[in-house]
């Protein structure tokens, strides 16, 4: 963008756009993730809203994480591999503090308690977590740990890492296609803003560069399946509530992952 005179202007100069861009990622990591960064500054209700396009470079960090842990544990310590996998999707959960999979419990209680849109919401909105969220975590949880461990070896870290990233680009495209479904924003508000334009390519990028640690078959699998069920969860949440809250994103997140591990062990 240029001012009249055809000079770019200081605020959107290339530094102030990095510097700018670092406040985010910076924020992205502090909404994502449990890494305690104590320098950090204090952010802005526009460094939050911005967070969500780096929501994918923050899956990578975590996919690293795991993958470490899978590496020290199998290779380093030699476990089992059914143990290994356990740990890797433990360190996972602990990384992120367990937001997403909170946000799956949320979403299995209220879809399948709620009969209204309202229901639905009000159920998402109570903390306690009900018999559907719990039967979802365990089969959601245990289906991830059966397939990374079956998973041929030499895969998982890859695996990890772009399902992770991938994952929640998909989670964070949500937001180009769907409405925020509560009128009260005040605890969504960082998250019901639309993603478009560069904020978007970003989120897309971040998300799908990590499938190319796979080999190209897989990739591209992945890719096809990963966006599928993307659709699915947004036909979903169309249909039952007019459009999104920050647990769908959460679940479509879950559902994603989920299902490039899926497709990874089915194909491998």
């Amino acid at each position: 963008m240029t001012g009249p005179s055809g000079a770019v202007p200081a605020g959107d100069s290339l530094r102030a756009r990095l510097h700018r861009e670092g406040r985010a990622l910076v924020a992205a990591v502090l909404y994502f993730s449990r890494l305690p960064l104590p320098w950090a500054p204090a952010m802005t209700d526009d460094d939050w809203r911005r967070a969500m396009s780096w929501w994918p470079l923050v899956g990578t960090g975590v996919g690293l994480a795991a993958a470490g842990v899978w590496w020290l544990a199998s290779t380093g310590l030699g476990l089992p591999p059914a143990v290994a996998a356990g740990l890797a999707v433990a360190a996972g959960i602990l990384a992120t503090g367990a937001l997403q999979e909170d946000g799956f419990a949320d979403v299995c209680d209220g879809f399948g308690g709620g009969r209204t849109r309202d229901d639905v919401l009000a159920i998402m909105r109570d903390s306690r977590v009900g018999t559907y969220g719990v039967v979802g975590l365990v089969l959601l949880i245990g289906l991830k740990w059966q397939v990374l461990a079956a998973l041929p070896a030499g895969l998982v870290p890859a695996a990890l890492v772009a399902a992770h990233a991938a994952s929640r680009g998909w989670a964070a495209a949500v937001l180009a296609v769907l409405t925020y479904a509560r009128t009260d924003k005040s605890r969504g508000r960082y998250v019901s803003s639309r993603l478009r334009g560069g904020r978007l390519a970003i989120a897309v990028a971040t998300g799908a560069g990590p499938l190319l640690l796979l080999p190209p078959n897989l990739a591209a699998a992945s890719l096809v399946t990963g966006t599928i069920a993307w659709i699915a969860c947004m036909s979903w949440f169309r249909r039952r509530l007019g459009g999104y809250t920050g647990d769908c994103l959460g679940t479509t997140q879950q559902m994603c992952d989920l299902t490039v591990f899926l497709t990874l062990l089915s194909l491998a």
